[in-house]
Parts: structure tokens; C-alpha cells; sequence
């Protein structure tokens, strides 16, 4: 079984895993509270945009995908509190749109099948150390913020007009939570792969509301499961030879169903 970690690009999996188990849940729980949970899988469809584009014009394509899914979210949540357009319809105005997108910029490309193949859904075996170092630096730089900020966040997520009457400049609170879920999500590519990032960010939380019974608990809570997720996605990625983004994905709900029925109990 320890076989595992004879090989340097699992550890680097493992090192690059740890810090998105714990920055998915860490975002997406202000995002399910906020009840815009939807907002994941729309701007995990809008980075391959960004992916297309670093691909096709040979850049990496995690500061494309950053670019693009940033501006995306700053501009669905525009859309949103601007009142124009519904919250739901916005986002899908940005999945079918960024989908789309890709799509075209991906068929511009040659000979990049396997390589959009691993964006999509993953693969463990294609995390290299550059990929860590981003991780670990842009993560960092993510987690620092959040702990700045986090009471605000809470409060912001709960309520915006009691926020609001506090004092606290929501629009600048939103967009920063917007610019950290989109970020979230173009470094977690490599790992968990952009169609299945959105689900490492909500299924945990999810998870963990069965046992937490306090804003801070559950979020303890949904770092755990989502860590025990990732850790063992991974492992089963490895050994059955399948795409990491599904086997965590699929570990999460795992979690998520026997949750269910301990809570039953």
C-alpha cells in the first residue's frame, strides 16, 4: 500500500491535493450559505475558456483560466446585484457561453486530446513541481485573505443588508470572494480536473452541515471531509488507474450518503 509514495508525482499530488481539500471547502462554504453554490460548476466551465486559450497560444493555462474565470465571476455577480438579470439565469448565460467558447477555441487546437483530457477530469500523473509551487503560493495568498476576513465573509454570506447596515463595503467583500472562488478553481484543474471542481467545493460542506451545528464547526468539519476525500480519491485513482477528479468526487459523495444515514441513526 506505501508503494504509493515511491513515486514523486504522487507526492506532488499529495502535497497539491492537501491544499485544495482544504481551499475548496473553505470558499465553497460562503458560496452554499450565500446560496450560489451554482456559481462553481458555471465558472468551472468558464475556465476552460482560459485553459483553451493558454493551450492554444502556449502559456500556462492556470493564469489564462485565472484571467478568465475572475472576470467572469466579477461580472456574474454584477449581473446578479444589478437586478437586470436573475442570479440563476446569469449563470447559465455564463456555462452555455464559456462552454461553448471553449469548445471552438479547443477545435482550433491540434493535437492537445490528452492534454485537454487530464483538464477536464484530472490526472495525478500530470501535476509537475511548477504546478505545486503555483499551488502552494496562490493558495497561501488565498487562505491568508480568507482568515483576514473571515467574520465579514460570515456576515456578508448570512445577511447583506444587516452586513450592509454594519458598515461593511459589501460590493468589495462580494468581489473578493468572487476573484478567491475563481482562482480556487483554476488550481484545482490539475487535481480534481474543471468539470468535477465544483462538486469538491459543495459536496463536502454538505457533509459536514449533518454534524456541525455551528458556522464554524461545519467549516472544520467540511475541511475534514473534503481532505479525506481528496486523500483517498487520490489513492484510488492510482491504484484502479482512473482520472483523480472522478475517484474524489465520487469519495465525497461517499461521505456525503454515509453522513446521511449516521445522521439517521
Amino acid at each position: 500500500m506505501l508503494e504509493i509514495f515511491q513515486y514523486d508525482f504522487m507526492l506532488r499530488a499529495f502535497a497539491a491535493g492537501a491544499i485544495i481539500g482544504i481551499l475548496a471547502p473553505a470558499i465553497g462554504i460562503f458560496l452554499v450559505v450565500k446560496r450560489y453554490s451554482l456559481l462553481t460548476d458555471t465558472l468551472s466551465h468558464v475556465s476552460l475558456v482560459g485553459i483553451a486559450l493558454g493551450l492554444f497560444l502556449g502559456i500556462n493555462p492556470i493564469f489564462t483560466a485565472i484571467g478568465v474565470s475572475s472576470v467572469a465571476a466579477v461580472s456574474m455577480d454584477k449581473l446578479r446585484h444589478g437586478k437586470k438579470i436573475f442570479g440563476e439565469a446569469s449563470l447559465n448565460l455564463f456555462l452555455s457561453g464559456g462552454l461553448a467558447l471553449s469548445i471552438i477555441i479547443f477545435s482550433l487546437s491540434r493535437n492537445l486530446n490528452a492534454t485537454i483530457f487530464t483538464y477536464l477530469f484530472g490526472s495525478i500523473a500530470t501535476v509537475t513541481s511548477q504546478d505545486v509551487q503555483i499551488i502552494s503560493i496562490l493558495g497561501t495568498c488565498i487562505m491568508l485573505v480568507l482568515i483576514i476576513l473571515f467574520k465579514r465573509f460570515f456576515l456578508t454570506s448570512y445577511d447583506e443588508e444587516l452586513a450592509q447596515a454594519n458598515g461593511l463595503p459589501i460590493q468589495l467583500l462580494n468581489f473578493i470572494l468572487m476573484v478567491l472562488a475563481a482562482i480556487t478553481i483554476s488550481i484545482s484543474m490539475r487535481i480534481v480536473g474543471a468539470l468535477m471542481v465544483g462538486a469538491l467545493m459543495v459536496i463536502p460542506v454538505l457533509t459536514a452541515t449533518q454534524f456541525g451545528h455551528s458556522f464554524l464547526k461545519t467549516f472544520f468539519y467540511g475541511l475534514i471531509a473534503s481532505l479525506l476525500a481528496v486523500f483517498s480519491g487520490l489513492f484510488a485513482s492510482f491504484y484502479l488507474n482512473l482520472p483523480s477528479g472522478a475517484t474524489i468526487v465520487c469519495a465525497s459523495l461517499l461521505l456525503f450518503i454515509l453522513s446521511l444515514l449516521s445522521r439517521k441513526k
